[in-house]
């Protein structure tokens, strides 16, 4: 059977580039940033020199495709890996020019020096110093220009090293062209094959082990495709997510890229040179998931590749509308996403919500799910507000229930489906409500925090609750948790964890979340390690008088409203402590009451 799904034959590299160059084989990377180093192109060199192998390249053919006349088109094959390799092949012997990661092109020159004996390198990369050594030639891929002569390079290096023996370095140059000879393995996949089985065989041939995700593939399609203006659609996604983290990188598009900086794209994220916020600074993954979920009203991603090679999901074949149509949805949604209306007032909800910090947001598949909601509120024109709380509450039930770590395409894929068929409304009351019953609250939640993760979505879900209500910090007259976590407070161990570990406690239970309050760094510091019986007795003596040791807070009904507000059980101010493990379980009951305070309030 496997050997019905695809090909493994040797092509020499000389033919490989060609097929690259004519476009026969298509290598989605091409004008993406290069990542390998210099010094890697050198080795490659290097190994082929020396006859050594340098591994497969994997193709995978696009599908026939029926085109508008009725006829049919073979699709392209598209590199899926090898793709540095060849681009390394294609600079260093083609002199073709490559991107940095900032988007810069520039030329990597590779010398090579013919008469190289014993432990002393062919392959350098070249530098001022190796191009002033008569010795090296500064750039091999002068060697390989299809008007370059054997004779005459001979003869030129011959006049730079005149003592040197012509018939040693002409078989040395000789060797080096003749490097395009090796034959490189290029496993060729059926077009049929789905994303899994592709995956699957890339991994297993793959030295490295490395992972590709169903938005590798994706972007793969899109990058290849000029019919359509995939590549410029690959471009805007990539720069985007480039520029939400780097405003400076805006002059490096209008530089080095102009004719991007005239399209739609490029007017529409603008604006964000002139942001630096890092709430939500979306990768390429987070892009296409919300940009195809909500123009296609599917989940999985591995659906929006098949749609990009024009398959038609009822009769089972390709046809050319289809991908010109799928190319078109996808253009609005990448558009949608990074509209500054949109992107502004969907982390405008976030905030509002209490996550008011990069901090709290760790799982980028409910925030991603999260975005999907509000572009479809928008789409269905419900009203703003109804929109704002939707898309909050959704958030705050998502991270609770972890409604997206397991298998978040097919979650993402049945939410969608289901909002198509009852109204997002309908649908995401439905869900809320199933999802967060009475029991979720006084059973399950107290049980769920019982955890030493500090970045656990209860706990994350406690903070920004805090920050929602306008809760003080822990024994601060007027610094808010909001403020706090804005600005870096400390998580203060209300049982200090040295005074746990002298009383003989277990150490996985200093760092409890229900241990936690957020404390100004003053305070913190001020309790330092001692027990709660002693800085609470200290607090008491300090609202009724005595000498002011923690914060700003004197009066002791303010006190116990402070108190209150870290969820902090207010009887610890009239001396009853309770033993530890007592306290995180009445401490557990009393932060999931503040959680279900918070969502009823979203």
């Amino acid at each position: 059977m496997a050997t019905q799904r695809y090909s493994v034959t040797p092509h020499p590299i000389d033919t490989l580039l060609t097929w690259v160059k004519s476009g026969e084989i298509a290598i989605p990377e091409i004008q993406r940033p290069f990542v390998w180093e210099a010094t890697k192109v050198r080795n490659l060199l290097d190994s082929l020199y020396q006859g050594y192998p340098v591994g497969y390249l994997i193709a995978w053919r696009n599908p026939m495709v029926k085109l508008k006349d009725g006829s049919t088109s073979a699709g392209k094959r598209i590199l899926i890996d090898g793709q540095q390799r060849v681009t390394a092949l294609m600079a260093s012997l083609l002199g073709m020019e490559v991107l940095t990661k900032d988007y810069e092109r520039i030329r990597i020159r590779i010398a090579f020096n013919p008469l190289a004996e014993g432990d002393a390198p062919s392959f350098e990369v070249s530098n001022p110093a190796i191009a002033k050594n008569p010795l090296w030639i500064p750039d091999v891929s002068k060697l390989f220009q299809t008007d370059a002569d054997l004779f005459d390079q001979t003869d030129a290096y011959i006049a730079r090293n005149p003592e040197i023996d012509r018939s040693q370095v002409g078989k040395a140059l000789q060797r080096l062209l003749k490097i395009v000879n090796n034959s490189v393995g290029l496993i060729e996949l059926a077009e049929d094959l789905d994303i899994e089985t592709v995956t699957e065989i890339f991994i297993r041939v793959n030295s490295a082990g490395a992972e590709l995700s169903q938005a590798d593939f994706a972007m793969s399609k899109i990058a290849v495709n000029e019919t359509y203006g995939g590549n410029t659609l690959r471009k805007a996604i990539e720069y985007f997510c480039h520029l939400a983290v780097s405003q400076d990188f805006f002059t490096q598009i209008e530089k080095n890229d102009p004719e991007f900086a005239r399209s739609e794209f490029m007017a529409k994220m603008a604006w964000l040179k002139d942001v630096n916020d890092d709430l939500y600074d979306p990768t390429y993954t987070d892009m296409l998931r919300v940009a195809f979920t909500s123009e296609f009203g599917r989940g999985k991603l591995q659906d929006l590749v098949a749609l990009l090679s024009g398959r038609n999901f009822a009769t089972k074949q390709y046809e050319e509308s289809i991908a010109e149509e799928s190319f078109a949805k996808l253009s609005q949604g990448v558009l949608a996403f990074m509209s500054k209306t949109h992107f502004d007032r969907f982390t405008m909800i976030l905030k509002s919500a209490g996550f008011v910090t990069s901090d709290l947001i760790r799982s980028r598949n409910a925030i991603n799910f999260a975005y999907i909601l509000f572009l479809r509120g928008r789409r269905e024109n419900l009203p703003g507000h109804v929109i704002e709380s939707l898309v909050r509450r959704w958030y705050a039930m998502s991270i609770l229930r972890g409604r997206y770590s397991g298998s978040p395409e097919t979650a993402f894929d049945f939410d969608i489906r289901q909002i198509d068929l009852q109204g997002l409304q309908t649908y995401v009351e439905a869900v809320i409500e199933n999802e967060l019953p009475s029991t979720f609250w006084t059973g399950m939640l107290p049980q769920l925090m019982d955890t030493s993760s500090s970045t656990s979505p209860y706990f994350i879900a406690y903070l920004a609750a805090q920050a929602r209500l306008g809760d003080r910090g822990f024994l601060s007259a007027g610094i808010t948790v909001r403020d706090l976590l804005l600005n870096r407070g400390d998580k203060h161990h209300v049982f200090p964890r040295k005074h746990l570990q002298r009383t003989g406690a277990s150490r996985g239970s200093y760092n409890q979340i229900a241990n936690f309050v957020m404390a100004q760094s003053e305070i913190n510091i001020a309790i330092g390690d001692k027990a709660p019986e002693a800085y609470f007795a200290e607090l008491r003596e300090q609202v009724y008088g005595g000498s002011q040791r923690y914060g700003g807070i004197t009066d002791p009904d303010e006190l116990r409203v402070n108190l209150a507000m870290n969820c902090l059980p207010t009887s610890m101010l009239d001396g009853e402590l309770p033993t530890y493990e007592d306290f995180l379980a009445k401490r557990r009951q009393l932060m999931a009451e503040k959680i279900h305070q918070w969502v009823g309030v979203l």
